[in-house]
């Protein structure tokens, strides 16, 4: 099967993404364990969300592959493979598959499977999350539940209502100013 050419704009849509992660990855709180509290879970599903599966999953891809070579794009102005082999590269290694499921989100003709596709990202990030921290610090899980799991979900829910909430009509604004196919 032919594969697709993008387009300047497609192509340009996933690096002002990937600009957007990174820019939301720099409004973080530190906490004790070393996960800090970012907007990056706002960022990544949207992303998917206005971009659709495949340029959404680019986007994140883009961001995780330019931290990953050293790049200060993750949470406070940090880069490289220590962060993403590190307590909380879990969380940005699976990126790319939250943008994934936030783009079958938007294909989705009810609200209820659209926010149960980004609730499925969401426990997929906390699953990648977990087993790297749980690697890292050689911890068990009850630890992470307690001081990463518990302290990030009700925010984190949160942001998938804006997400839901923003998404239609961002991606309905950037397709009238035809910035956005």
């Amino acid at each position: 099967m032919p594969s697709k050419k993008m387009s300047v704009r497609e192509l340009s849509s996933i690096a002002i993404f990937a600009a957007i992660i990174t820019v939301c990855a720099q409004i973080s709180i530190p906490m004790p364990h070393g996960v800090p509290m970012t907007l990056h879970t706002f960022a990544v599903p949207l992303a998917g969300m206005i971009l659709g599966k495949r340029n959404g999953t680019l986007a994140s891809l883009v961001y995780v592959t330019l931290g990953l070579a050293g790049v200060p794009v993750f949470a406070e102005f940090t880069g490289g493979a220590g962060i993403v082999f590190g307590v909380s590269g879990g969380f940005i290694l699976s990126f790319p598959l939250v943008s994934f499921a936030a783009g079958i989100a938007a294909e989705r003709k009810t609200k209820l499977m659209c926010i149960t596709w980004l609730l499925i990202g969401l426990v997929v990030n906390f699953l990648c999350g977990m087993f790297m921290f749980c690697v890292v610090h050689s911890g068990h899980v009850m630890t992470f539940l307690i001081y990463i799991a518990l302290p990030y979900i009700p925010l984190d829910v949160l942001k998938i209502g804006l997400v839901v909430a923003l998404s239609k009509s961002i991606k309905t604004a950037l397709v009238k100013s035809k910035l956005l196919t």
